[in-house]
């Protein structure tokens, strides 16, 4: 993995390979570093001290890289960093602020990290007081390393990102490297699900929040149990003072489609009804069109919409009650197109394109000829 990050740099900087006048820009760029590794290497000439011994020369050189990136600094770093060295000797080439060498850095962080519980550890030590770019690429490092999945590695990111001691932004960082996790243990997942719901928590309570939904959307996909997740998002989604962590709460659903059993239709139901922010009302229509009670589904959606006063979250009721039941929706359609008239035209569209044998939501909604005919996606964009 880290040959692939170096390899992409190489490329990034490859006026190394090409003669003329980007070689010698590229070389009066590692003058200086050419001219440190040679002094002192050749006697006479400025009266200077006595030469040191080669081996004290390679030894100096080794702790020495520039910041003004290129090729071979990159090489001697691959070739002879250990963990031990890592966080000294990437200082400079950090200081590059090449993006590409600092996503060189994070995988071969990774790859010195490995499977070593121990070797994570410190790198989460080290991370809680690492700065800037530094700090991301050690948590980057470790979030992609095999030792993260290890039980006592998640603990002490967890217990990093509940550590109050920590600056908020830092502890959002260690809650954000448990998104890679394969499964959340119950515990870890309630300490989050409360944690979001602190009012102090902020941009640390939305990491919490966003890794309860990756590693759910992960465990659904390799056909695990995604509901002990879904209810602490719903809890959240519900109960966190902060819009912006309750409305990616109400979203986290959408990324793996669970059918929703009767529980959590009434959960969103809840949500859809009392829910002040009109983005969380759209989510909660979107969720609810995955319910098994289709006509539960289609009765809430006809009530919710008498009462709801934003064509936009109107907009996502009527169209996602094609979702909920198809053309079975249609008669349910025409009534909210009674009850608000700039509806009727859509209904039209949607009445033509079941007429003319279509049936899967998905191929209805590509068929439209405006999909945002109120200027509601512009919100989210």
């Amino acid at each position: 993995m880290a040959g692939a990050g170096l390899a992409a740099v190489v490329a990034a900087v490859g006026l190394l390979w090409r003669g003329g006048d980007d070689a010698q820009a590229l070389s009066a760029s590692a003058a200086p570093v050419n001219a440190t590794r040679s002094a002192g290497s050749h006697g006479g000439g400025g009266g200077g001290g006595p030469a040191p011994s080669g081996v004290e020369e390679a030894e100096a050189a080794e702790r020495r890289f520039s910041d003004q990136t290129c090729f071979p600094e990159l090489a001697r770093f691959n070739d002879g960093v250990t963990l031990e060295t890592f966080r000294d000797w990437a200082a400079p080439l950090l200081a590059s602020k090449d993006p590409l060498v600092r996503d060189y850095l994070m995988s071969k962080l990774s790859e010195l990290i490995g499977d070593d519980a121990g070797k994570a550890g410190q790198v989460v030590a080290w991370a809680r007081d690492a700065q800037g770019a530094e700090f991301k690429v050690l948590l980057s490092g470790l979030r992609g390393s095999d030792a993260v999945q290890k039980p006592q590695v998640a603990a002490r990111l967890l217990e990093a990102g509940m550590d109050k001691g920590l600056p908020i932004e830092r502890r959002a960082g260690m809650l954000s490297a448990l998104d890679t996790q394969k499964h959340l243990t119950p515990d870890a997942m309630d300490r989050m699900a409360e944690f979001a719901r602190d009012p102090a928590s902020t941009e640390a309570g939305w990491a919490a929040t966003r890794t309860l939904g990756r590693v759910m959307a992960r465990e659904s996909e390799n056909l695990g149990d995604a509901s002990p997740y879904l209810d602490r998002l719903i809890t959240i989604a519900t109960d966190a003072p902060d819009e912006q962590i309750r409305h990616l709460a109400q979203t986290a659903p959408l990324h793996n489609s669970p059918v929703l059993d009767a529980k959590t239709t009434d959960r969103f139901a809840r949500i859809l009804q009392s829910e002040g922010n009109e983005d969380g009302r759209d989510a909660a229509a979107q969720v609810l069109a995955m319910s098994s009670d289709k006509e539960q589904t289609l009765k809430l959606f006809a009530d919710s919409f008498n009462r709801e006063q934003s064509v936009c979250v109107r907009w996502a009721l009527f169209r996602f009650s094609a979702r909920v039941a198809g053309r079975d929706a249609l008669p349910v359609m025409a009534n909210m197109a009674t009850v608000d008239p700039r509806f009727q035209p859509l209904y039209r569209t949607f009445e033509t394109l079941y007429a003319s044998g279509n049936v899967d939501f998905i191929r209805i909604w590509n068929e439209l000829p405006d999909q945002n005919p109120f200027g509601c996606m512009d919100r989210h964009q």
